[in-house]
C-alpha cells in the first residue's frame, strides 16, 4: 500500500509522513526530494510553480510510485497534490494507493510555517497554495490541530486494520 499525505505546505505531510512511516515499519518519502533544482530556486523567491514546472515532478512521484507497487513496497509519501488533476495523475493505474488529506485552517498553518527554519519553502506563498487547493472528495481528511504523534494515530485509525510492516 502507499499512502499519499497531502495538503498545503506547512500542513504536516514531512513531520507526520516520517511518523506515521517509522510506525508502520514503511518506507518514507518526501514529494519536495523530487523537484528539480529550478523548481526550489523558484519557490525560494516566492513564485509559485507553473503547471509545466509541475510536469516532471509530477511523473518522478508516479514512477516512484509505480516501482514501489511492483515490488510490493508500502510508502508513505509526503506530496502536496493539491489539485484533483495531481492526484488522478499520481495514484492513475495503481490498485492499493490512499490519499490522506492533512486539513487545517489558514491561520493554523501560517504560524507553522513562522516557526519553521531552513525549508526553501517561501511563506508568502502560502495563500496562493490554498488559492490552489481544490479539497478532495477521495480523501480521508485528517484534522491537524493536534500534535504530530496524535495526527499519525489518527491516520493509522482513519485508514483502518493496516499492521506494521505490512
Amino acid at each position: 500500500m502507499i499512502v499519499i499525505l497531502m495538503g498545503v505546505a506547512g500542513s504536516g505531510k514531512t513531520t507526520v509522513g516520517e511518523l506515521l512511516a517509522h510506525h508502520l515499519g514503511w518506507r518514507f518519502y518526501d514529494g519536495d526530494n523530487f523537484h528539480s533544482p529550478h523548481n526550489r530556486e523558484k519557490m525560494r523567491r516566492g513564485e509559485p510553480l507553473t503547471e509545466e514546472d509541475r510536469e516532471p515532478w509530477l511523473e518522478a512521484l508516479h514512477e516512484l510510485i509505480r516501482r514501489c507497487e511492483q515490488s510490493h513496497q508500502n510508502a508513505v509519501l509526503a506530496a502536496s497534490a493539491l489539485k484533483q488533476s495531481y492526484r488522478e495523475r499520481l495514484t492513475a493505474g495503481f490498485s492499493d494507493v490512499r490519499l490522506v488529506y492533512l486539513k487545517g485552517t489558514r491561520e493554523l498553518i501560517a504560524q507553522r510555517i513562522a516557526c519553521r527554519h531552513g525549508h526553501f519553502f517561501d511563506p508568502a506563498l502560502l495563500q496562493s497554495q490554498f488559492d490552489v487547493l481544490e479539497e478532495p472528495a477521495d480523501a480521508r481528511a485528517v484534522d491537524i490541530s493536534g500534535t504530530p504523534e496524535q495526527i499519525a494515530a489518527n491516520i493509522v485509525a482513519a485508514l483502518g486494520t493496516i499492521e506494521p510492516g505490512h
